[in-house]
This record gives C-alpha cells, sequence and structure tokens, in this order.
C-alpha cells in the first residue's frame, strides 16, 4: 500500500543552533544554491546574532515527512532569503506570516521561487511586488588570468587599510544602490581579520580595486564584493584582483568558487565570464510596496 505523505510544515525559531541541528546538512547537500544560508550562519555563528541587526534574526525550515525540503531566514531589517521553494511552499510560508502581522521588506532567492512568494504574498496581504535586481550566480570552472595584467600586483590588505576597506565597502553598496548589511568599520574588521579582502595596486603601492572572499563553508568559497572606484575602472584592475582571489579559494582547497552579479551590468557580466565563471541559476530581488492610493 502506497502511503500519503503528509502535509509540508513550516517550523521557526530565533535559535541559530536549533536552525542548524535541522537544516545544517539540507544546506550542505547543495552548496553553491544554497551558499547564501550557509555564509550567513557561519558568520551569525562566528560573530553572534546582533551581526546585522538589533532585532533578532528568525530562522525556518520545511518539513515533510521528517525530511528537510527548503529553509529560510531573515536578519530584520533585511528581506529574508528563502531557498528554493514551489508554490505549495511558498504559499504556506507567505500565509505563516502574514499571520504574524509583521511587514516584509521584500525578498530574495531564485527567480522562481521569489515569483511564487512574491505572487503569495500580494494575494495575502494586497502588497505590490517591485522587481529591484535580477542577480545570476556563477561558477568558477577553468581560471583564465587576464593577460597581459595590468601594471602592479596584488595585496592582501591589512590592519593599517581598515579606513579604506571600510570606505569601499559603503561606496560599493553606494553605487550599487544598497545599503551595507553590516557596519563598515566592523566588516572591515571582520574581513581583514581573516585575510577576506585583496586589493590589486599600482606599482608605486596605491590601490586601485578591492575583491572580498568569504570564509568556506561547506567547500564552497564566494567572491564578493568586487569594487572599482569609478574615475579608475576600465584599466583591468577588477579582472586581476578577481582573478587573484578566485586563484586564492581554489588554492584553499575550494570544490565551488561562486559570486554574483547583477545581470543589469553587461561588464562585470562578461568580464566574469572570461576569467573562467559559468553560470549556474538566475535569482530575483524584490521590494514589497503598498499600493498607491488616489483620492477622487
Amino acid at each position: 500500500m502506497t502511503r500519503t505523505p503528509t502535509a509540508l510544515t513550516w517550523m521557526f525559531t530565533s535559535d541559530l543552533g536549533t536552525f542548524l541541528h535541522r537544516a545544517e546538512t539540507f544546506l550542505r547537500s547543495r552548496p553553491a544554491l544554497h551558499t547564501v544560508p550557509l555564509t550567513v550562519t557561519d558568520a551569525l555563528r562566528r560573530d553572534g546574532l546582533g551581526l546585522y541587526g538589533d532585532e533578532p534574526p528568525v530562522f525556518g525550515v520545511l518539513q515533510q515527512d521528517g525530511a528537510v525540503r527548503a529553509a529560510c531566514f531573515r536578519t530584520p531589517p533585511h528581506r529574508p532569503y528563502l531557498t528554493a521553494l514551489g508554490p505549495t511552499g511558498a504559499d504556506a510560508l507567505a500565509a505563516h506570516l502574514a499571520d504574524e502581522g509583521r511587514p516584509l521588506p521584500g525578498v530574495f532567492t531564485d527567480h522562481a521561487t521569489a515569483a511564487a512568494f512574491a505572487g503569495a504574498w500580494h494575494r495575502r496581504t494586497g502588497v505590490l511586488a517591485d522587481l529591484v535586481e535580477r542577480k545570476r550566480l556563477y561558477r568558477l570552472d577553468t581560471l583564465t588570468v587576464p593577460h597581459p595584467a595590468p601594471p602592479g600586483r596584488p595585496r592582501v590588505a591589512t590592519a593599517g587599510d581598515r579606513e579604506q576597506v571600510a570606505r569601499w565597502y559603503a561606496e560599493f553598496h553606494a553605487t550599487t544602490g544598497g545599503s551595507p548589511g553590516r557596519d563598515p568599520g566592523a566588516w572591515a574588521d571582520a574581513r581583514i581579520a581573516h585575510g577576506g579582502v585583496t586589493f590589486w595596486e599600482t606599482p608605486d603601492g596605491t590601490p586601485v580595486s578591492l575583491a572580498g572572499l568569504l570564509p568556506m563553508v561547506a567547500g564552497q568559497v564566494r567572491v564578493a564584493p568586487v569594487y572599482t572606484p569609478e574615475p579608475l575602472r576600465g584599466h583591468g584592475y577588477a579582472g586581476a584582483v578577481t582573478a587573484e582571489v578566485s586563484r586564492a579559494a581554489r588554492a584553499q582547497g575550494a570544490r565551488e568558487v561562486l559570486l554574483f552579479t547583477d545581470l543589469a551590468n553587461r561588464t562585470s557580466n562578461g568580464l566574469y565570464q572570461r576569467i573562467g565563471y559559468r553560470a549556474v541559476a538566475d535569482f530575483a530581488v524584490y521590494d514589497f510596496v503598498w499600493p498607491t492610493v488616489t483620492s477622487s
């Protein structure tokens, strides 16, 4: 006799240990597609739950017959992140969050899941979804170092570079239209502590571009961010420094080296493909906005 599967059930907690006990094996089963929850929970485990804001994070696990089917988390005030969900799971999540009565600023996940959740959220709340960014996740295949390289050399940032690293982190988010997920100084301290920022500097020692590298989790390392100040662009600095941190990640033993791009930026997408990155999946970022009420 065929056993009928039980219903999909969301379980929520504010305790990181409880969440990882339930979900870590699931997250590690697909390191590339789960790079965001893997790296965020790793940072929270190392640096504390107040890392991204004053309000405690919320974690969710979608279970069926004792197996984890999906996971989500939110570090307020930021958008929730969801792993891949079908329409049923997305609707159940929207129903639970809507019943809590807490507004959401938006959602970030793979393209299909984002569209499903945005539609479910609209049906439950009447809130509209505005697609603000389309991202593509890339994975390094065969690394091709740009040749010829621009004049200069790579250099791992040290504590003496803290002010510049923090400033460029803030500038990167201002340029891309977002807000820093962390205090720039604290971000700089954390990244410098594990050698996670590399400059490309000119022969006279002037930094001209930056590439970050997150700590390895589940065999995957993600490159983020990559930033060159606007007056210094067009000289090959970003390609050179990205190739260097990609090489360094491989040398550390990373099985998968990943990065996200904004699909609207043809320059960066072309650059990363020339270095050897290949597309894995498309993602979407939605903002949720209340419909405008017009008076008659």
